[in-house]
Order: C-alpha cells, then structure tokens, then sequence
C-alpha cells in the first residue's frame, strides 16, 4: 500500500501475519458503514461519551460526531449477528486465504499490457472473485478497464445523490525466489495457523478487497437496496505506483462522474489501534508524498586486474552511506493527522503519558523552513516518536535505499552504477526538500571525484558524470481530508438528503 497515514511497512521477507479478528475488522466497518450510509431510513441515537480529558486542555480538540446506527430490517439484524459466527468466521478464513493463494505480483519492470505475459497473473484473480461471490456478480454491473481494472457498481435508487467509493488493489509485492525459505510459512500458501492467515497481500490489500466483496454479497443476501449508488474500483498494479491500474480508473470515473462528483471515497487506511488505554477508529484522511530518486554513476571501464583506486559501485557506496548518515527531522505540522491523534488521546484515553499531555499544551506550530526544523527540535514530536518506527515515520520524510545496479562481470570494472532511494514525504514537507538534500550530498562527492554533476534536469547520461533523477510517479504530500469545515466534506455529503429521525419501538445503540 502506497500512500495513507498512518502507514506501516514491513520487511519483504518477513510479511506480517493477519491475525483473523484483525483481517476481519474491515469487514465488519464496511458492512455496518454501508448499510447504514445507503440505507433508505436511519436513526441519530444519543450516545453517552465517557473518557479521560487532559488536564491541560481546556477547550476540546477532539470533537466527537454523534455515532450513526442504521434503521434495520429483520433480515440486515440476521446478516449482522451472522458476523459472530462460526459458519462467518471459518467462510471469511477461507475466502482470504484463498485470495492470498492468487498470485498477483507486480513488477517494477513490466512491459506493456498484452505483451508482457506477467500481467496475466491477473486474470485467474478475476475469475477467483467471479467463483467466489455470485451476488455480486449477478447484481453489481462490471467493467474492465485496461484490461485488469475492475470497477463494480451498485446502482442506487437516488441517482441525484453523488456516489461513494471503495478502493482496494489487487496486486502485491514480488517475493524474490532467494527469500522463500525465510518465510514462517509459504508467501501464497494462504495459511491459517488457527491464530493468523499467512502470505503476500494478507494485510496489503486483499483483505480489504475481501472485506469490501464480502460486505455487498452479505448485503445482497438480506435483499438490501441502496440509495446512493456505490462504485468499487480495483486496481492492479498500486505496488508500482498505479499508473496503469488507478492511472486508467481515475479518468475513466471522473468521465463518468465530473469534476466534484463523488461524494466520498474510502482506500486503504489504518483501521482500529488500543492505545493508551483506550480504541481509536483511525480512517486515513491524509497521505505522504512519493518520491523516488534515481543517482546513476558513471566512470571509465576497464580490466579489474589494473583498477582505478575508485569504481562507479565505490562511488555509489559513499553516497549512499551519506544519505543514511542524515536521516530527516521529525516534527509535526499542525495538519498531520497524527497530531490530531494526540489531542484525542489527552482527552479521552485514561493512560495518556503525562509527558506528551504537557508537551500538547506548550506545542507550537512547525516551522515552515526546512533549515529551521533541523535547529529547533520538536519535542512533543521526539517524544511521540519514541513509541516505535511505526509511529516515528508517521512525523518523518522516510528513506531507503531500495535498488542497486552496477556491474557485468568480476574482472571488469563497473561503467555505470544506479541506485534508488525511496521517499515517503511527511505532511508539512516537499518532495524537493529531498532533492536538495541529495543534491548537496551528491555535488560534494562529485567534486571530491572530479565527476561533473547533473541534478534534476533532461540532460543525458555523459561519462565521468553523477546524474541525479526524480521519478515520474513523485507526487506532493495529500490535501488532508477535513474533519470539521464550513465547507461539505464526505461525512456531510453522505448524510444529505439521507437522514430521517424517526421512532421505533426498539432502538439500538440508544
């Protein structure tokens, strides 16, 4: 998953198990939220709200909206129980485990559609879905689009109302046939130990996918109708950057739709996390920026028997030790979603560090220039930032140094090295700061080597040279998606024209 905070990456070869109540928790989000927000009738209950309030906060951050239930029919109240099952939970097992078992990888160097033959992974995914739910497919209308996408919709009985989406991808990292027996278990075995479902794309993303399918057969079954029309839009190749998969589905729904034209849309995001003391329901509502940045060295050739003191790898190696040498500032901007976590912990969950409260009360804005977060730290981020990786690179720019290339043979000298470093931008930074970060490192490593430099620009590949390249996929960080605005937002959008009080004999949730 590119893209949401917060965000959590894990090593390649040690993909992290689901455990099943997790892998669940989305569908049982998914169901209730779409039954509710496309259901014809429903209630505002009251709900009492209990939590601790930090002390040092006299006005509220963290306003709560008044929880929605859905009016119900006896059919919905039988599919909602039915998640408690058994019978649902041994299904569910299976379906994710049988979609981890697709294998769906996508890779960095694929060709084009209908002649790289590696696409084609996809289509036996395609056919597992089709076998897999039959409401689905005899209900919701399907179109292909690029061949892989699948984009489902579930016409609504109000088409004056502006439709919702779901997103989820299909696709899934490679696994490298070195790193197989590293494994706890296969990577596409789908294995289910009685505790966690095991493989590739068991939390990244099939099981939302899944989740989202499972939500609409269920829903199908209980002869749900809803009134505003739900689009699902899959993917297949978000693990390098959609440019096929979402770069073909974004233009071909706002063709259909228009600019504003949908109401919300929900992807990938981080679900439930205890914390505290207390349960967080944490949709995404914003994203770091991308960037990738490609530094190619190029230096004479020639028998490795009479070599130059430095090869291009050398090279390559100093620099990368440099970048790894200067990790980013953590610091967080009044946007980042993170700090609205905080403010939401101080208040409502009892085991709140005393620390981080004092530190929201003193907290003060970032500092808009990049020179000036590297002077003055920022304390309740640093202090934060200590709960682990997970957490600290929700208030950091990340790197990595993710591909190496250079060399041809052992007794001939490297022509041309390149590496890629990997950025995920954080919110209140640019992905320049990251170019220019490189830039200083790469110029003076050009000038101890008497290599000439070329950053950023279209210039080609020359001899004695470090190019310096940005990837066509950089993106800036997310607009955050707003909470409490003057203007319409998803939640307020969804409600409109859509919620009626009414008295039941029985209310829910009250």
């Amino acid at each position: 998953m590119e893209k949401t905070l917060p965000t959590q990456e894990l090593p390649q070869a040690v993909t992290a198990p689901r455990r099943w109540k997790r892998a669940f928790a989305p569908v049982l989000l998914f169901l209730a939220a779409t039954a509710y927000y496309f259901s014809p009738s429903g209630l505002l209950p009251t709900v009492k709200h209990s939590g601790h309030h930090g002390k040092h906060h006299a006005v509220a951050r963290c306003a709560q909206p008044t929880p929605l239930v859905p009016a119900s029919t006896p059919k919905l109240l039988a599919a909602y129980e039915s998640l408690s099952s058994r019978t649902f939970r041994d299904a569910s097992i299976l379906r994710l485990s049988g979609a981890v078992q697709v294998r769906t990888e996508s890779f960095d160097d694929l060709g084009p559609i209908g002649e790289d033959k590696r696409w084609e992974a996809m289509y036996p995914f395609a056919d597992y879905l089709a076998a897999t739910f039959p409401l689905v497919h005899a209900h919701l209308k399907l179109e292909k689009v690029n061949t892989h996408g699948l984009v489902y919709t579930w016409a609504g009985s109000n088409s004056s109302l502006r439709p919702t989406i779901l997103m989820a991808h299909q696709d899934v990292v490679p696994v490298p046939d070195a790193t197989v027996l590293a494994w706890t278990h296969p990577p596409f075995a789908g294995v289910y130990d009685g505790e966690y479902i095991w493989g590739r794309g068991a939390s990244d993303c099939k099981n939302q996918l899944i989740a989202i399918m499972e939500t609409v057969e269920t829903l199908i079954a209980a002869d749900f109708t809803p009134k505003r029309t739900l689009v699902l839009p899959f993917g297949f190749d978000e693990e390098i950057s959609g440019r096929e998969g979402a770069g073909s589905i974004a233009p071909f729904l706002h063709g259909r739709y228009g600019d504003n034209g949908i109401a919300a849309i929900v992807d990938e995001g981080a679900t439930f996390e205890k914390a505290w003391g207390a349960t967080f329901a944490k949709p995404g509502v914003g994203e770091k920026g991308y960037t990738d940045v490609s530094v190619i060295v190029r230096m004479p050739g020639g028998h490795s028997s009479i070599p130059s003191d430095h090869t291009s790898i050398g090279v390559a190696a100093e620099i990368i030790q440099a970048v790894e040498l200067e990790q980013y500032p953590t610091f967080l901007a009044d946007n980042n979603p993170y700090l609205g976590q905080l403010y939401c912990g101080a208040e409502h969950a009892p085991n709140f560090p005393k620390k981080l409260s004092q530190l929201l009360a003193t907290h003060v804005p970032d500092p808009v220039c990049p020179a000036m977060r590297t002077k003055h730290k920022d304390a309740l981020a640093l202090e934060a930032a200590k709960a682990g990786p997970g957490t600290k690179y929700l208030m950091q720019t990340s790197q990595a140094v993710d591909v190496i290339n250079g060399g041809v043979k052992t007794n001939a000298l490297p022509e041309r090295t390149e590496i890629t470093v990997n950025h995920r931008i954080n919110v209140g930074s640019t992905p320049q700061e990251a170019w220019y970060k490189i830039s200083k490192i790469a110029e003076k490593i050009a000038k101890k080597h008497n290599l000439t430099l070329q950053a950023f620009t279209p210039a080609k590949e020359i001899p004695n040279s470090i190019t310096l390249r940005a990837s066509k996929t950089t993106l800036p960080v997310a607009p955050i998606s707003p909470r409490i605005s003057h203007r319409p937002t998803p939640s307020s959008q969804l409600q409109r024209g859509r919620f009626t009080a009414k008295t039941r004999s029985s209310r829910r949730g009250s």
